[in-house]
């Protein structure tokens, strides 16, 4: 299966803050079945963006690639195909 065109990132953790290298992303909230509806997000011309439904701050970092997160675990991976 392919990459995610938009990056998709999660909250597992339940962190206050992950900081992210895109500006345009969906968040899914906590990894499926626990997942919230995926919602697309963009910051525009800001630096950070909260998700209205789990309220995780989600901060830019021009030093990661758009597919990466701090901390890296956050960033959803594709599963791998069977």
């Amino acid at each position: 299966m392919a990459d995610h065109i938009v990056p998709h990132f999660h909250n597992d953790p339940g962190l206050p803050v992950i900081e992210i290298g895109a500006k345009e992303f969906m968040c899914v909230g906590a990894t499926p079945p626990f997942d919230h509806p995926h919602v697309f997000l963009d910051m525009g011309d800001q630096d950070e963006i909260i998700c209205p439904y789990c309220s995780t701050l989600f901060r830019f970092d021009a030093k990661l690639d758009a597919h990466e997160a701090r901390p890296p675990e956050c960033a959803l991976k594709e599963p791998a195909a069977a």
